[in-house]
């Protein structure tokens, strides 16, 4: 099937330079583009596209406007196309409750060199807005964005960020870390999962996909809508109670045992399954540092990240959680875990506040659910 993309941008040079990016794709076809919303719907009388690409700023009707009325008129996947600029991420973050699933970054100069480099990204921007499901999106919401646009590398498994070894077994406790990985669709899912908690949850580690210009405030917005805290990582902090770190969107996040505490590491790295932050890269910390006193959450996402790590908190005892498909907006991540076998239960993203709050052990969990 090929994707049929449209692009909106008053930049003739944003919108012949992703043209010829996103041509050379095999599968991916652009339709047409416009210089703004206005010519953009007429062109769609011919046509509608599968996904748009879509500025914010634009003469005569601006990005949020228009994705605003798209939504309530004709759902569409859209990928917003910012600027890495302070104004651009807070207009951004409205644009994806407005309902946008993924980001791309541009910057002012550049431009051409920049998407040469992240071309890769802009692929798969592009395939997981093609696989959206608009009718899957939880409403209120934010959406998900891919990671920050980095040069096509590779694709790296967590070892060239933290060493794989042996589990040492670990006395499992009451205390709980819950450690979920996320990428398209994620944002308007965690968002439906973290405004549903209390202040009393356990204390949650979180990678988003998304660029690093956009991670501060994402959580900025979280922590105005949620009970617990909601903050944008850093080295040293604490996990604690109540709180939810959301890994920066240009560094790897690890969680770290410090006696009878855990503290998270943010740090650079390579792209891990071509991501960084990397699901994978959390995902087998938290193995090596929580072992059963973690559950680990797979949600919503294109790709396959995080399933490996999944598998690995499996065998070091920890309880393992996928949404299901019924509930995902693109449902590859999740996918990718259940096929490796590393998931204990499969469940609609409306239970998943619920095992967060209870926090209940692997034993505990199959007990109650009769297995």
């Amino acid at each position: 099937m090929t994707i049929k993309v449209f692009i909106v941008d008053d930049s003739a040079v944003v919108r012949q330079v992703l043209t010829e990016q996103l041509n050379s794709f095999s599968g991916i076809e652009v339709i047409g583009s416009a210089r703004d919303p206005i010519f953009a719907h007429k062109a769609f009388e011919k046509g509608w596209p599968d996904v748009i690409v879509l500025d914010i700023e634009m003469p005569r009707m601006d990005g949020l406007t228009f994705l605003r009325q798209l939504m309530k008129e004709h759902p569409t996947p859209v990928i917003i196309c910012s600027t890495l600029t302070e104004k651009g991420a807070e207009i951004t973050m409205q644009a994806m409750s407005a309902g946008a699933v993924d980001i791309i970054t541009k910057p002012k100069v550049g431009l051409r060199q920049f998407f040469e480099e992240s071309k890769t990204l802009l692929g798969d921007a592009i395939r997981g807005a093609g696989h959206a499901r608009m009718e899957k999106v939880p409403r209120p919401g934010v959406t998900a964005a891919p990671s920050s646009a980095f040069k096509s590398t590779p694709k790296l498994a967590a070892d060239s960020v933290v060493a794989e070894r042996g589990f040492k077994p670990l006395a499992t406790t009451t205390d709980r870390v819950i450690a979920i990985g996320t990428s398209t669709g994620g944002t308007q899912a965690l968002e439906y999962v973290l405004t549903r908690l209390p202040r009393t949850a356990p204390g949650i580690v979180v990678v988003q996909h998304m660029p690093g210009q956009f991670t501060a405030a994402f959580a900025e917005r979280l922590d105005g809508l949620c009970q617990v805290q909601v903050r944008e990582a850093k080295s040293g902090d604490r996990v604690l109670p109540g709180l939810a770190l959301i890994a920066p969107g240009t560094s790897h996040m690890l969680l770290r045992r410090s006696g009878a505490q855990y503290l998270v590491e943010v740090k650079g790295g390579p792209l891990v399954s071509r991501h960084r932050p990397s699901v994978d890269v959390l995902f087998r910390s938290t193995a090596q540092s929580a072992g059963p006193n973690a559950i680990g959450i797979i949600m919503t996402g294109m790709g396959d990240d995080g399933a490996r790590g999944l598998l690995e908190m499996h065998q070091a005892g920890a309880l393992t959680i996928a949404q299901n498909e019924a509930s995902c907006v693109v449902y590859g991540m999740p996918k990718e875990a259940v096929k490796l076998g590393g998931v204990d239960n499969i469940v609609d993203i409306s239970a998943i506040p619920g095992i967060i709050t209870q926090a209940p052990s692997r034993a505990a969990f199959r007990h109650h659910a009769g297995r």
